[in-house]
């Protein structure tokens, strides 16, 4: 599932596309919404919300999408051939270029004014106007018994985080995903170090596990199973964390993250 920063990277290009210009097309092709029409609203903007994106267009809609595992916004020049058969759930285009949402996990178009139907139980922002780290540390603190590898995943407590940023976080921070959220002495710093990181992420290229040796930038044990830790040289582990069914990957350094 793509992380907040690759979301805040896919809003800005929506919305260098799309913003401020009338659309020529609307093809939803979700079948609650495969009648609507919005050929001649402006699109007003694209607002990244965690891991979910607000398209906001003229007339007071929203058009919400969520990426999960596979899902990305295509942008391509109008009148480019849009690929056939299931994948293709949205299209939104103007005079210039359209947007192709290939396999969104979600697709709802919903009044301006109540958004919070499909965001407001995310927890603050990682990325946005309302980050809080205070609120976060918070909402942490409301499952003291939860690791805190499942804890920072959760979407209610803070909102942006998945896999990747957690894994780093976790690693600076000196961390073991498995101890538990009331354990942790400053939670507020933790998720202050998470929203830093992903700044620093959010409008550079996606981190890679090797090169610039920046936090931010070069990750530390995300994807370097069983390669030498960066700090100490012992090998990364991958393994699973969570309740069965909703385990995720988590890669960490049993050297470097004993507390």
């Amino acid at each position: 599932m793509p992380e907040g920063d690759a979301v805040y990277r896919t809003a800005q290009r929506l919305a260098t596309a799309l913003d401020g210009r009338a659309l020529t097309r609307s093809d939803f092709r979700v079948p609650r919404y495969a009648t609507t029409d919005l050929r001649g609203r402006r699109v007003l903007g694209t607002q990244p919300r965690g891991k979910h994106l607000l398209t906001r267009i003229e007339g007071g809609l929203t058009a919400h999408t969520h990426l999960r595992m596979d899902g990305s916004w295509q942008i391509q020049p109008t009148g480019r051939p849009v690929r056939g058969g299931d994948v293709v759930r949205l299209i939104l285009a103007n005079a210039e270029w359209q947007a192709v949402g290939v396999k969104l996990g979600m697709v709802d178009l919903v009044p301006t004014e109540r958004e919070d139907r499909v965001v407001g139980h995310l927890g603050p922002d990682l990325l946005g106007p309302d980050w809080d780290a205070g609120r976060a540390a918070a909402n942490l603190a409301g499952q003291p018994a939860l690791t805190i590898g499942e804890a920072l995943l959760d979407q209610r407590n803070l909102a942006g985080i998945g896999t990747i940023w957690r894994a780093e976080t976790l690693f600076l921070a000196r961390l073991s995903p498995w101890r538990e959220v009331g354990e942790v002495a400053d939670l507020a710093e933790l998720a202050e170090l998470a929203h830093r990181l992903m700044e620093t992420s959010k409008d550079g290229p996606a981190p890679v596990t090797t090169g610039d040796p920046r936090p931010g930038r070069t990750l530390y044990v995300y994807g370097r199973a069983h390669r030498p830790c960066r700090v100490c040289g012992n090998p990364v582990i991958r393994d699973e964390l969570g309740a069965r069914s909703t385990e995720r990957l988590i890669y960490w350094c049993p050297v470097c993250q004993r507390g």
